[in-house]
C-alpha cells in the first residue's frame, strides 16, 4: 500500500487537489454532455425544494394547494428522479474525492456567530435561488451559456448581491478569530496511519458506488437515472478535487483582486456555449424564464446569502461533505429557505412575478452570446487591474 499512496499517479490524479480553473472547463464540458443527454441543467436546488415539500408531506401537510409545489412536480422520489439520483451521484462523487485526498475529518462550527451566518445565509441562499427559479447553477454556470436573457441579469443581481454581503461580512463582529499555529506543529504533519485508513474507506466507498450503479442499472425503471448517479459522482469528483466555489471566486476576486479563477470560470461558460448553440440548433429547448422584479430581488438575495454564509450550492455542498458541520447547517438553511418561498409564493403580487421572457435566437445569438462573454472578460481583469494600481 505505501509503494501505491506513494506513486505518482496516485498524488497526481487521486491524491492531489486539481487546478480549479482546469477543474471548471472540465466540469462546464460535462455539464454540456448532461445537457445533450438530459435535455436539462445540472442544478440542485430544484431536488432540495422537493425534498423540502417530502418533509412536509411526512408531518401531515396537504401542499396540493400550493402551486410552486405543484409546477416542482413533487412525483416520485428522490431515487426515481434524474435530479435526486444525480445529487445522490454528487455525494458519492465528493466523498470518495475527499476520502482519496485524506480530507474527511469531523469539524465543529467556530463560534455561535458562525452557526448564526450559516444557518440565515442557508436560509436567504436557498429562499432567493427558487425566487429567481435556480441558484448560480441553473441560473448561472449552466445558464448563461444557454441563451437565455433572464440568466445575464440574474448574474448581475447576484454579484450586487455578492458585493453588499463582502461589505457586511468585513464588519469586526464577522471577522473570523484566525489562530496562529507554527508550521512544524504536530497537528499539521500527514499521520501516514489515518492516511491508510482514508484510502480504504475510499476504496469501500468505490466499491459501494459502482454496486449501486449496477443496481441502478439493472433495475431503475428508467435507464438514464444510473447514468445521472455516473454524472451527478463526475460532478462531485471535479467540484471537491477543484475546491470549487463560486462565492470564494467573487469574493477572491472582490476582496483579493485574484481574478484567475473568475476569468476561467467565464471563459469556460463561453466555450460552453458553442457547443450548447450546436445543441439548440439540432432539436434542444431551453428554459427561459421571465424578466422580472422578482427574478432580481431573488438573485441579490441568493448572491447575499453565498456570502454571508461561506459557501455556494458547490462550495457548501463538498465542504459539508469533507465533515465541516458548519456547511451542514447551510444546507438545512437551503432547505429551510426553499419551504419559505414555496409556502408563500401564491402570496406575492403579479407585478412582482410577471415580466418579458427574452430568448436570444437567430442568426446573431452566438455573437451577442461572444459579445456579453467577452466584455465580462474584460471588465473582470480590468477591475482587477484597476484595483492594483
Amino acid at each position: 500500500m505505501d509503494k501505491l499512496l506513494n506513486s505518482t499517479f496516485y498524488k497526481k490524479y487521486l491524491s492531489s487537489f486539481y487546478n480549479n480553473s482546469a477543474a471548471v472547463m472540465i466540469l462546464s464540458l460535462f455539464c454540456v454532455l448532461y445537457f445533450a443527454i438530459f435535455g436539462g441543467v445540472f442544478a440542485v436546488t430544484g431536488e432540495f425544494t422537493r425534498i423540502g415539500g417530502e418533509i412536509l408531506e411526512l408531518f401531515g401537510m396537504d401542499l396540493s394547494s400550493y402551486s410552486y409545489y405543484q409546477k416542482q412536480n413533487l412525483n416520485g422520489t428522490i431515487l426515481t428522479r434524474v435530479d435526486g439520483v444525480m445529487i445522490i451521484g454528487m455525494c458519492f462523487g465528493c466523498l470518495m474525492a475527499a476520502a482519496f485526498s485524506n480530507k474527511i475529518a469531523f469539524r465543529k462550527i467556530a463560534s455561535k456567530t458562525r452557526f448564526f451566518q450559516a444557518l440565515i445565509g442557508g436560509i436567504l441562499a436557498g429562499f432567493g435561488a427558487r425566487l429567481a427559479w435556480g441558484c448560480n447553477l441553473a441560473n448561472f454556470f449552466t445558464g448563461l451559456p444557454y441563451f437565455s436573457l433572464h440568466t445575464w441579469v440574474f448574474a448581475i443581481f447576484m454579484c450586487l448581491g455578492v458585493y453588499a454581503a463582502i461589505l457586511l461580512v468585513k464588519l469586526p463582529i464577522f471577522a473570523p478569530k484566525a489562530k496562529m499555529i507554527k508550521v512544524s506543529s504536530a497537528s499539521l504533519k500527514i499521520d501516514e496511519n489515518r492516511q491508510k485508513k482514508s484510502f480504504i474507506f475510499a476504496c469501500i466507498l468505490s466499491f459501494i458506488f459502482a454496486l449501486v450503479f449496477i443496481l441502478f442499472l439493472l433495475f431503475a425503471v428508467k435507464v438514464n437515472l444510473a447514468i445521472a448517479l455516473l454524472f451527478g459522482a463526475i460532478f462531485g469528483w471535479l467540484i471537491q478535487k477543484g475546491q470549487i466555489c463560486f462565492t470564494s471566486c467573487f469574493r477572491d476576486l472582490f476582496l483579493f483582486k485574484r481574478a484567475n479563477f473568475a476569468i476561467a470560470l467565464f471563459f469556460s461558460m463561453f466555450i460552453a456555449s458553442f457547443f450548447v448553440y450546436a445543441l439548440l440548433n439540432n432539436g434542444l429547448n431551453v428554459k427561459v424564464l421571465e424578466i422580472s422584479i422578482g427574478l432580481c430581488v431573488g438573485a441579490f438575495l441568493f448572491g447575499f446569502g453565498i456570502v454571508f454564509a461561506g459557501g455556494c450550492e458547490c462550495g457548501f455542498f463538498y465542504r459539508m461533505l469533507e465533515g465541516q458541520s458548519h456547511f451542514f447547517v447551510v444546507g438545512v438553511g437551503n432547505i429551510l429557505g426553499t419551504m419559505l418561498i414555496a409556502l408563500n409564493y401564491d402570496k406575492l403580487p403579479k407585478w412582482f412575478l410577471n415580466g418579458e421572457k427574452i430568448k436570444l435566437s437567430g442568426a446573431n445569438s452566438l455573437l451577442i452570446e461572444s459579445a456579453l462573454f467577452l466584455i465580462s472578460i474584460c471588465l473582470i481583469y480590468l477591475y482587477s487591474r484597476r484595483k492594483n494600481v
